[in-house]
């Protein structure tokens, strides 16, 4: 993952774009502009950011551009952020121990 693919996302409207290309599958510029209202110089510059960061591809047929998603930088997000999830999971795992060990010490006490 790198920081490009971040800073590529963290525009509403490139997020907006890789929605869409994840909705649709691969669609045109002009496609991408008229779902999103934009104009056609506004989505080929966002499209040029997402391209440049890896995020999407771009296929030429005749003077049409085409564009799908990349799946990679996602799933370098994905696995990033999966390493969190670990962490989370895991403090969770100790808590819960802590409290079966509290209760237990409970349940020896109060039967004492």
């Amino acid at each position: 993952m790198t920081l490009a693919t971040l800073s590529a996302l963290s525009e509403p409207t490139r997020f907006n774009i890789v929605e869409l290309l994840r909705d649709y599958g691969a669609l045109t510029v002009s496609e991408i502009a008229e779902k999103l209202g934009l104009r056609l110089p506004q989505a080929s510059k966002h499209l040029h950011v997402l391209a440049k960061a890896d995020l999407v591809n771009v296929q030429i047929d005749a003077n049409r551009r085409i564009y799908s998603l990349c799946p990679t930088p996602l799933i370098e997000i994905n696995d990033w952020l999966e390493t969190f999830t670990q962490i989370k999971e895991e403090q969770y795992n100790r808590f819960d121990e802590l409290l079966k060990k509290a209760q237990e010490n409970t349940n020896i006490t109060d039967n004492d």
